[in-house]
């Protein structure tokens, strides 16, 4: 049976606000060294795509990781074509190919996560 969080809500729906203060924190960084209209062009412009490119590559590269790569993510279900597409995606934003590149304050467990008792999207890689 799933759980039920609605029993244990916290006092936000941004929990303790750890990720929110981080945030604000680079905003008003790069916001002391922008120009308030050029800042204003820019998110407007830029804002939605970069979002959706941000959350797309970084969930690429979590399901890389965590599904052995190529071939793990081909047996999930995702054309390689698609992969090829989002390998080249990533390594012209960051330089440097999925299977290499480290995030900072990341760290993925695959052998943890598939251990874990936690309900899995798709199969776990062959071994």
């Amino acid at each position: 049976m799933d759980s039920d969080f609605r029993s244990d809500p916290m006092d936000s729906p941004e929990g303790e606000g750890i990720a929110r203060r981080a945030w604000k924190g680079y905003v008003k960084a790069v916001d002391r060294h922008t120009p308030p209209a050029v800042l204003q062009a820019m998110n407007s412009a830029f804002e939605p795509l970069g979002s959706q490119v941000v959350e797309d590559m970084i969930g690429f590269w979590v399901m890389w990781h965590l599904y052995g790569g190529f071939e793990g993510l081909q047996e999930f279900g995702m054309h390689k074509s698609t992969i090829w597409r989002k390998v080249a995606r990533f390594r012209r934003m960051t330089g440097e190919h999925p299977d290499v590149f480290k995030m900072p304050g990341i760290t993925i467990d695959p052998k943890e996560y598939w251990a874990s008792g936690v309900k899995k999207v798709g199969r776990p890689p062959k071994k």
